[in-house]
């Protein structure tokens, strides 16, 4: 369950930034391809004016200066790499022609006969046919083509004899957009792989607590069902048994009535604290907190269960700082030491010892108890605080627990903006710490 919701979570995240990418990448393209497209016809039109300007028009209407089979002056060509483009070092012209112009000028009649031409490339006689065959085969004025693996960009202009054509080599802007849109998908396909992975590792992380939480309340029913198990089973058994000796005075089944009123009362427990808890959580950011004296809290707490430790057999010893403040509940706050105390009480050794102290410590008021005993193990402390959660679950059956006041006093304390922990030392002793946030005391009217 939990795989597909992380695996819909990945669907959803990539395709959504997938399409953030989509539009983001066209958005930039199409700009350039624009901004590309403009400088384009920009250098048309200079380039045709620089012909127009060099060559000057005779009566005709042909371009001065040029022809078609002039030879060139020694040390004005270049031959390109292909052999068929060669581009003039000097040229003796007045005004050049833009930085990365390759152009030529070719005039034509009006059935597109070429009668001039103005050239500073070695080219033959069918290369500038097929180029006024491809200006030709458009009605537009202006357009491209691709000949000889170069990229060309043309304007005709109407003349009075027929047509004035401008070529622009424009193969490195075309190149530039071509290697523009690579590098988007290069660069889309591993922001992909990326986001993918990277998207992979945070849905894992924040389904976890969900899990988390789900895995718990499995659990927590599962507990739930387990301890009204065995008192329902009690209660039927000996319900039973009072059907089967129906005839028998009632004085004499007063034995399965109290096991039936034992085990009802052990149901009601545990509804109550189920409840409690339950309550507590729904009411968690709503809850109200005052200042209260928690040494004088403490106090009223032990008062009420020294005569039941005496007569345990157990010691008691306790330091307590007066006049300590802290936020929170005053009755809430009795329930944890009273839950410390009982847990304390159920699991030192005999003729053991429980020690409470009560100290400021920095900011933070802290309660520490602790007692005798066997201890817990290491690999018990981070749970212990869980629901229904015991070290040894026949022994706690045995006292009367059901592994929920430990819960109950974590929420209480987390409730209070404190936290609570434990330490234990096997054989030797264990160790409950409240940590809560220490408050001023407030003045006497």
């Amino acid at each position: 369950m939990f795989n597909r919701l992380r695996n819909r979570l990945l669907i959803v995240n990539l395709v959504i930034i997938s399409l953030i990418m989509i539009v983001a990448f066209s958005t930039i393209y199409t700009i350039t391809y624009q901004n590309n497209h403009k400088s384009i016809n920009d250098d048309l039109m200079q380039v045709s004016e620089f012909y127009r300007k060099s060559g000057g028009m005779n009566e005709g209407g042909k371009f001065g200066g040029g022809n078609n089979h002039g030879p060139k002056e020694p040390g004005n060509e270049l031959k390109s790499p292909n052999g068929s483009l060669g581009a003039i070092v000097g040229g003796g012209k007045s005004d050049p022609p833009p930085e990365r112009s390759v152009s030529f000028s070719i005039n034509t009649d009006a059935n597109w006969t070429i009668t001039k031409t103005d050239s500073r490339y070695d080219m033959d006689e069918e290369f500038y046919k097929l180029a006024v065959q491809q200006a030709a085969s458009s009605d537009a004025t202006r357009g491209n083509f691709t000949l000889e693996g170069n990229r060309w960009a043309y304007m005709v202009n109407k003349t009075m004899d027929g047509y004035s054509i401008v070529f622009l080599d424009v193969t490195n802007s075309y190149k530039f957009l071509r290697n523009l849109l690579y590098t988007f998908l290069a660069v889309g396909l591993i922001m992909l792989i990326v986001i993918y992975f990277t998207s992979r590792y945070f849905a894992n992380r924040s389904i976890a607590p969900v899990k988390e939480a789900f895995d718990k309340q499995q659990r927590f029913i599962a507990d739930a069902s387990h301890e009204l198990r065995t008192p329902l089973a009690v209660i039927n058994t000996n319900v039973d048994v009072l059907l089967a000796n129906s005839d028998d005075p009632i004085r004499t089944q007063e034995k399965w009535l109290q096991h039936i009123k034992s085990e009802t009362e052990r149901m009601r427990t545990l509804t109550s604290d189920l409840l409690y808890l339950t309550q507590m959580e729904d009411a968690r950011e709503s809850i109200i907190t005052t200042s209260f004296n928690m040494s004088e809290a403490v106090e009223s707490v032990i008062l009420t269960l020294e005569a039941v430790i005496f007569e345990k057999n157990m010691e008691l010893s306790y330091d307590i700082t007066p006049d300590l403040y802290t936020r929170g509940s005053s009755e809430q706050m009795k329930q944890v030491i009273l839950i410390l105390l009982d847990n304390a009480m159920k699991y030192t050794n005999p003729s053991g010892s429980i020690k409470l102290t009560l100290k400021k410590q920095g900011h933070d008021v802290l309660l520490t108890v602790t007692n005798t005993g066997e201890g817990i193990p290491q690999e018990h402390l981070a749970r212990i605080f869980d629901r229904f959660y015991r070290v040894d679950a026949s022994r706690s059956r045995k006292n009367g627990g059901y592994g929920l006041g430990l819960a109950i006093a974590k929420t209480i304390v987390e409730q209070s903006k404190g936290r609570i922990y434990a330490k234990s030392v096997l054989n030797d002793k264990t160790s409950f710490y409240v940590q809560l946030p220490a408050d001023s005391q407030p003045r006497k009217a």
